[in-house]
């Protein structure tokens, strides 16, 4: 059956019950390919081979791709149905995974991630529409929160099964996992789910895509190579001011379009433009941390894929439980204050794990990790209700859109941006500690392996004490970098906390959702 967003809601709970199944299963996936990867990094180096940059976009270019693309799923989603989208992102995302396990090289790896993420585009872009389409109000929340909750499996899991999958099979099995989820998605959930569409859609915004997707591959390209050539360096310098005259004609080709994919009077809007900062927020104190713990806990700390896997369980687990309880907490409590709240423990729980150098193999970093996660738990739970809560019901793909794409363009931004300031605190710190010609030549070197996790490769060029000094540099940057997520993660809250606030009389800002306007 194929209905207009208009269409009432069927009564039919069992088939909105398969169709919230579906959309979590493959929500699943997501986050089991981005974690898995990361715990992978050093596998894949010993397998492959490659340099620091190269092996950064196996993640890197999974991350971009989805983000670049995501907002143009979205209208796809409203435009040529939910469930249409939703299927062809599945199953190029299983597809793709398969092909993935087989990579000869680490240029076509890098490659199948981008072409992965384009898929898991599509796949939650459709999935998450289809959500709002089915369910409204208090059910709506709970089948979002378990939307996060199901993410919070994911990556609570992620990195234990995946260093058991390396372990035992390799780091290939990692993508093979995914062809099995997305198989099973294809097969027990797409058959039963109902089509839907946006009547007012009128196409795909083609010169807005490639104006935002060109913007944020050059900024992301900037900042991984600033700390390499220097932020001076005409070829930066170029890159970024490239990146914001793409962001500016993005924003003309959006104003000159009768239905833009990003609808920037949404703006106006303070309750609009707090929620599209949560996931700023949550990627600076949570998913930055998901790529560069497992590759310290292996590379610094010399642990194993599976002890690493095992440590971040602490980080991770939380995002299993504390999303859903988020989305019941929030029919007593203000969304602002929870999420603020939530920014809020996580922040001093990055202060708190600030405070541990690294390796030392302490346990004592499990508490602070998980109120790190805990804290995140918070925001991470209400957040994507709140995405489609502002916009009208019939534009809940492209509001999706833009929710993910803030989400994942700025998980991609932040993941950049923390490891070019670690490099460059690594830099900074061996420029201390190494005074000898032949050593100083080589603190770029060293800084890319240390930054990588090849400490042991590095300690090799210096011989006798190395490792054990490369160690405490190390540390001291990691610790530095803690200190300044742990800053920017109380920005947000404050942020959260005066831009979701009720309004006067108890009254939310109102934005086209709350007032009926179409967008």
């Amino acid at each position: 059956m194929e209905t207009t967003a208009s269409t009432p809601h069927r009564s039919d709970t069992a088939g909105q019950a398969i169709v919230l199944a579906a959309v979590c299963l493959a929500g699943l996936m997501m986050p089991l390919s981005f974690t898995g990867p990361a715990v992978a990094t050093p596998a894949i180096a010993r397998d492959l081979g490659g340099s620091p940059i190269a092996l950064g976009w196996v993640v890197n270019a999974f991350v971009l791709a989805f983000g670049s693309f995501v907002l143009a799923a979205g209208t796809l989603a409203d435009q040529y149905g939910r469930k249409r989208i939703f299927r062809l992102g599945v199953l190029g995302f299983t597809l793709l995974s398969a092909v993935t396990a087989f990579a000869p090289s680490l240029l076509v790896l890098d490659l199948l991630r981008g072409a992965q993420g384009i898929a898991a585009a599509m796949a939650m872009a459709g999935g998450a529409a289809s959500l709002a389409q089915e369910f409204d109000g208090p059910a709506r929340t709970r089948a979002f929160s378990l939307l996060g909750t199901t993410f919070g499996v994911g990556l609570a899991f992620g990195p234990l099964w995946s260093g058991l999958l390396i372990e035992h099979f390799g780091w290939r099995a990692i993508f093979l996992s995914g062809t099995g989820i997305g198989l099973l998605v294809l097969l027990a959930g797409v058959p039963r789910m109902r089509e839907t569409r946006d009547p007012g859609a009128r196409g795909i915004d083609a010169w807005g895509t490639a104006a935002f997707t060109a913007a944020l591959c050059l900024l992301i390209f900037g900042i991984v190579t600033g700390p390499q050539y220097g932020w001076s360096s005409p070829a930066v310098l170029a890159l970024l001011g490239g990146s914001v005259a793409l962001l500016a004609a993005f924003v003309a080709v959006e104003r000159r379009q009768v239905r833009p994919m990003l609808d920037l009077s949404l703006f106006r809007y303070r309750r609009f433009v707090g929620v599209q900062l949560l996931p700023l927020a949550t990627a600076v104190c949570f998913v930055v941390l998901l790529i560069l713990l497992p590759i310290g806990f292996i590379g610094v700390e010399g642990y194993s894929e599976i002890q690493a896997g095992l440590m971040m369980i602490p980080l991770s687990l939380p995002m299993a439980i504390v999303p859903f309880l988020a989305g019941m907490l929030a029919r007593r409590y203000p969304a602002g204050a929870l999420s603020a709240a939530g920014l809020v423990v996580a922040a001093a729980g990055l202060a708190w794990l600030a405070a541990i150098p690294l390796g030392q193999q302490s346990t004592a970093i499990v508490w602070p990790m998980l109120l790190i996660g805990v804290g995140t738990g918070l925001p991470w739970g209400l957040m994507d209700d709140l995405s489609v809560s502002v916009v009208p019901k019939e534009r809940a793909g492209m509001a999706t859109g833009i929710f993910s794409t803030m989400r994942l363009a700025g998980e991609a931004v932040a993941l950049a941006a923390a490891a070019a300031l670690l490099l460059a605190l690594t830099q900074s710190g061996l420029a201390h500690v190494l005074h000898e010609p032949g050593t100083v030549a080589a603190i770029p070197a060293l800084a890319n392996d240390m930054a990588a996790g090849a400490l042991g490769h590095a300690a090799t060029q210096l011989g006798g004490e190395g490792r054990a000094l490369l160690v405490a540099v190390y540390a001291e940057s990691f610790s530095a970098l803690l200190r300044v997520l742990a800053a920017v993660t109380l920005a947000g809250a404050l942020a959260a906390w005066l831009l979701l606030r009720p309004g006067r009389a108890g009254v939310a800002d109102r934005g086209p959702a709350a007032t009926g306007s179409s967008t």
